[in-house]
């Protein structure tokens, strides 16, 4: 198996303690030098309680001393090279995949880098509509828009977009994820999934029409139904994934349902990409105190998609 890589994220955040700590707990995962890290040992180690020189790293220079908690907007070019490099090795196809620790989007795009998270970052620089899934090992959800304002979310529905994102997820649920014939259940925009119109059109006259196209290629695609009751035990259990239209109309099921287990699957890239599903945690950075139970479980998830993957 090639390397699977992690990126660092931001420095003054949980990332490098969540990656040092993984080290320390679980040394198996790294054994063999089957997991680099794209980051900076001096930083590392720093936030290390144990040695970390058999943690193999790809060493980038830091641009300002790391003060945990404090983010610096002068290392946010090595924010930046970091995910750059590791984008750059697995479109060469030099690596297994990425799993990402956290960024932070506030201060890069402070820098002047636009960037709205690691999933439109990936999309950029590969050229490929993507979809953000997250899961935890009973769950997975997707999102049919992530990080876009919610009053911008109807103006970017359309037939076209729509069925883009889920022939992605059909896709990549096949051949990432070896489910033959992938069950989706896609949530209205509206309540009650517009109430027959009453309560909004989108549903009548934009997404039933595209999930009548899927199922008429006999594809298992159904819907909309209103997200009230999309994550019902009786709706969950007929589906592999529930498709949502915004990011609030689905996170906060997801983190609910495995806040540390849950964990965030970019579909649609020409290479493997997960990360843990929580943020810098600027407040306890450098304390020891970061659950590292996420990153594990993107880490398994990466190597078990890139096992089995078939595109």
């Amino acid at each position: 198996m090639k390397s699977l890589v992690i990126t660092i994220g931001e420095p003054a955040g949980i990332g490098p303690d969540i990656i040092v700590k993984l080290f320390s707990t679980h040394p198996q995962l790294f054994s063999n030098e089957k997991i680099v890290v794209i980051g900076n040992k001096k930083l590392l180690q720093e936030r290390a309680t144990t040695a970390i020189d058999a943690l193999s790293v790809i060493d980038f220079p830091l641009h300002a001393t790391v003060i945990p908690g404090k983010c610096d907007i002068r290392n946010s070019a090595f924010v930046m090279k970091v995910l750059t490099c590791a984008a750059e090795k697995a479109m060469k196809n030099e690596i297994a995949g990425i799993v990402t620790a956290p960024i932070h989007k506030a201060i890069l795009n402070d820098a002047g880098f636009s960037i709205a998270g690691h999933t439109d970052f990936f999309s950029t620089v590969t050229r490929n509509k993507t979809v953000m899934m997250l899961m935890t090992p009973q769950l997975k959800v997707a999102l049919f828009s992530d990080h876009l304002p919610l009053r911008e979310v109807p103006l970017s529905l359309t037939p076209e977009k729509l069925s883009a994102c889920i022939r992605i997820i059909l896709h990549d649920l096949k051949n990432r994820f070896q489910i033959a014939q992938p069950r989706v259940l896609v949530c209205g925009l509206n309540p009650h999934a517009g109430e027959h119109g009453y309560l909004g059109t989108e549903e009548r006259d934009i997404m039933i029409p595209v999930i009548r196209a899927f199922q008429q290629e006999n594809f298992l695609v159904s819907g909309p139904v209103g997200a009230d009751i999309a994550f019902t035990e009786s709706m969950r259990k007929n589906v592999d994934v529930i498709l949502t239209m915004y990011h609030d109309q689905g996170l906060p099921v997801i983190k609910y349902a495995g806040f540390h287990e849950a964990i965030n699957v970019t579909l649609g890239l020409p290479f493997i990409r997960t990360s843990v599903d929580h943020g810098t945690a600027l407040d306890i950075a450098g304390t020891d105190k970061a659950d590292v139970t996420s990153l594990y479980h993107a880490i398994i998830t990466a190597k078990k998609m890139y096992a089995t993957s078939t595109t």
